[in-house]
């Protein structure tokens, strides 16, 4: 047999065919493998191709032959993801505010590359970008690689911060001044991506939205606030903040309805302890920064929910549905 042109590509052609074209549901018979060698210029008979398909498993990838009648199908097993694990990342990525829609598109399409041409139209099926809102800000990839970076090597980091104006521009904060902050880690929070750091010249930890920042630059100078760092749990400082949004923490007593319970279960977790009331509400204490945003969450829930201590607490939600109502008023 006159052998192609590219037979030095034979194992890599074949890798290839082997996952674009199979799965678990899709087979192919060795004259297809040895048609499909052929279309990329490449010649080769049965028993190569049998000792080719072995060494496929060094490379990592596993190839089974099942017998069908009187000839063999073969197909690619034991891939690195699964498809409902594909699913579930696309899904991610869809919903993810902080990347834009040409990087999720971008994304989506290299996972595709982890699965058969026969999956791959599954996952297009799940991808539904298009209208969404999404971040415009394309260096965000390179700013959450600049940041893990800057905390592996422990060191400051040193960013611009923006928001938008009224004219839809760019404008930004501290009037182009560089903010200088120790990183010391992100939190994905309502779809958003956060950067958690101590401001030494305030003495606080901080928190900013990585979609907003610009112009990340590693400082030379060492991380500051370990000790502020090792006594916070991230978890918890989401959990306790509205929207990312900052106030001053409290311990929040609440009259809560009984049909709300799942509500306060999905925002604090199983471990908070819910106390009988009456009949038809129970009481619990929750810590929480208290921010117009966690009135406004309060204000969601309508009667289900009033808060009952402390007193100054209650009193700032009074005045902010004075605030409200008074705004509203004809």
């Amino acid at each position: 047999m006159p052998k192609g042109k590219n037979q030095k590509f034979k194992l890599y052609r074949l890798a290839q065919i082997m996952q674009e074209e199979t799965d678990d549901d899709h087979y192919i018979t060795m004259p297809r493998i040895m048609s499909e060698l052929e279309k990329y210029d490449i010649t080769a008979d049965r028993k190569s191709i049998y000792n080719d398909l072995r060494d496929l498993e060094v490379l990592g990838i596993e190839v089974e032959g099942e017998p069908v009648g009187n000839r063999y199908h073969y197909h690619v097993i034991d891939r690195p993801f699964e498809l409902p694990e594909l699913k579930l990342l696309v899904d991610a990525i869809q919903s993810s505010k902080f990347i834009t829609e040409r990087k999720s598109n971008d994304l989506i399409r290299k996972l595709e590359k982890l699965v058969s041409r026969h999956e791959a139209v599954k996952l297009q099926r799940q991808v539904f970008v298009s209208g969404r809102i999404k971040t415009m800000n394309e260096s965000i990839y390179y700013t959450v690689d600049a940041i893990h970076n800057a905390i592996s090597e422990n060191r400051k980091i040193r960013f611009q911060y923006y928001q938008w104006n009224v004219k839809k521009e760019m404008e930004l904060r501290h009037d182009g001044g560089y903010y200088h902050i120790s990183p010391w880690g992100l939190s994905w929070d309502d779809e958003n991506y956060y950067l958690v750091g101590y401001d030494s010249e305030a003495e606080q930890i901080k928190h900013y939205r990585v979609d907003k920042m610009l112009h990340i630059q590693m400082s030379g100078e060492k991380r500051e606030g370990r000790e502020r760092f090792k006594k916070l749990d991230m978890a918890d400082y989401t959990r306790k903040s509205f929207g990312m949004f900052g106030g001053k923490e409290e311990k929040v007593k609440l009259l809560v309805d009984n049909r709300l319970a799942g509500v306060i279960i999905d925002r604090f977790g199983k471990e908070i302890m819910l106390i009988p009331a009456d009949e038809g509400h129970f009481t619990v204490n929750v810590d929480v920064r208290v921010s117009s945003q966690f009135f406004g969450w309060i204000f969601s829930l309508g009667e289900g929910v009033k808060i009952i201590s402390p007193d100054e607490v209650a009193e700032q939600m009074r005045r902010e549905a004075g605030r409200i109502a008074c705004q509203y008023e004809k």
